[in-house]
């Protein structure tokens, strides 16, 4: 495994063919970008989402030319607060192309799944995330490797498999 540092990951959920899946395992994440607006859900106030608006015309330019994004989240029941606030913003990016789908962890008990949340990028490059016991980054690592590759793609498809739509995924 390589290392990969921000711009390289930039380029790859950028520059993929075909299709990026993402699967996420944590309960709640800490991501320098997220606390302000997760702070500001907590104290009631209101968010414009304006921070997602990048993304969310990444997500429209990769629909528009037929490549498909795909998020699987595991959650545990009742939902933390991360996870509910995740939950509440995550209408834009659906409507611009995201397929965001929720699985409850009691459900994946029988599905082996890698270490850390990972994406696959056209079934060629994995991507793994690790993150600190407080939910921050603490990197990134990519392989090729074609058995890393398959492992990658087994767990997201089991998994995608008991999955929820984010249209009908009803927080708990």
């Amino acid at each position: 495994m390589r290392r990969l540092g921000s711009e390289e990951f930039e380029r790859l959920l950028t520059d993929f063919a075909h299709e990026a899946v993402h699967l996420e395992t944590r309960d709640a994440y800490g991501t320098a970008v997220e606390l302000p607006h997760l702070a500001k859900w907590a104290a009631g106030e209101p968010d414009d989402l304006s921070w997602l608006h990048g993304w969310c015309q990444t997500l429209r330019e990769h629909a528009a030319a037929g490549r498909s994004v795909r998020r699987a989240r595991i959650v545990s029941e009742p939902l933390s607060d991360y996870q509910r606030w995740s939950h509440s913003i995550a209408h834009p990016m659906v409507e611009a192309g995201e397929d965001i789908r929720w699985v409850p962890r009691r459900r994946v008990s029988d599905i082996g799944v890698p270490g850390n949340d990972f994406y696959l990028f056209d079934n060629h490059t994995a991507l793994f995330l690790h993150y600190a016991g407080n939910g921050l980054s603490t990197g990134m690592t990519a392989t090729e490797d074609p058995r890393v590759v398959r492992l990658c793609r087994t767990a997201f498809e089991a998994v995608w498999g008991l999955a929820v739509p984010h249209r009908d995924y009803r927080p708990v």
